[in-house]
Parts: structure tokens; C-alpha cells; sequence
């Protein structure tokens, strides 16, 4: 693609319709660590897991967070069985509970069927949702398995650039 923002990029699809789509960038790292947003919103920071960096989840409002976790987001999206909220009080509860969870800053987004042409002109292919691929595979490698489910090697995948 031509877009440095989406080469080699995992996304979690987490809203798609006629007025849209938002997803996250899952194997991106951000060049903030959780612990730094953490303490910006005046929550508890202690945990050791907090030093981590947080995910660059987009180029659009990079100040924006979105908290995954397993399990279900009654204030926000489920993609699969991975969750997604915006609520700092969700960001809250997950870091008092020791809860796994990753923190994503920034998104995606597209306008009214924006991400249908480009689906169609071949600048993504799909898989689904897989909390494995977001919570136990490292974040180099989750390109490479996010292709692997799909059964191709990454180096036998031609996808044709976004038009410009």
C-alpha cells in the first residue's frame, strides 16, 4: 500500500457502516509507554505491565484512546471476542483487576464507503478478529500470523495500491 501508515499493517475492524468504519492498528508500538497516558489521566500507575508501550492505533486523533481486552465492551465495540472501549473508568478497572489488556492510541478511519472501494481494488484482505493474534503473539509477528490464517506466506501477497 501506499500509504506508510497502513503498509504491513494489522487493524482491528471495530465499527463498519453506511456512515463509516474505525478500526486500530494492533502491531504498531506507540512512542508513549501506557504508564505515561496512565498517570496524564490520573489513574493508579503502579503496575509493572504499565512500562510497556502503548499501540499506535492510527493517524487520526492520536490523542484518542481505546483500551482491548477479552471479553465483551458494554460501552463500546466487540470485534470477535476482543474488546473495545474509549471509557478511562474501563482503563481503570482492567489495570485494578491485573486484567490483560492493551491500550491503542489514535485510529483509523474511513468515510461512507471508503473502505468498500478499497476492499474491492484489493488494498485489504480480511480475517477474522482472533484474541490470540492481539494478546499472545508478539507484536513483529502479527502481521505474518494474521496472514498465515489466511493460509499465504507474506511474501507471496501482491495487493494493489490504494488509488490516488
Amino acid at each position: 500500500m501506499r500509504d506508510p501508515n497502513f503498509e504491513r499493517a494489522v487493524v482491528l475492524l471495530v465499527q463498519h457502516t453506511n456512515q463509516g468504519a474505525l478500526g486500530l492498528v494492533v502491531n504498531r508500538e506507540a512512542t508513549v509507554r501506557v504508564g505515561e497516558v496512565v498517570t496524564h489521566l490520573e489513574l493508579p500507575s503502579s503496575a509493572p505491565r504499565l512500562q510497556r508501550p502503548a499501540l499506535w492505533g492510527g493517524p487520526v486523533e492520536r490523542g484518542a484512546g481505546f483500551v482491548l481486552y477479552k471479553g465483551l465492551a458494554p460501552e463500546g465495540w466487540t470485534a470477535g471476542t476482543v474488546a473495545v472501549s474509549p471509557s478511562k473508568e474501563r482503563l481503570a478497572a482492567l489495570i485494578g483487576a491485573g486484567a490483560e489488556f492493551h491500550l491503542c492510541l489514535g485510529y483509523a478511519g474511513w468515510g461512507p464507503g471508503q473502505l468498500d472501494r478499497e476492499l474491492e481494488e484489493g488494498s485489504w484482505v480480511h480475517v477474522d478478529a482472533a484474541p490470540e493474534l492481539i494478546f499472545d503473539t508478539p507484536i513483529a509477528e502479527r502481521y505474518d500470523r494474521a496472514l498465515a490464517k489466511l493460509g499465504v506466506p507474506a511474501e507471496m501477497l501482491f495487493m494493489t495500491p490504494i488509488s490516488e
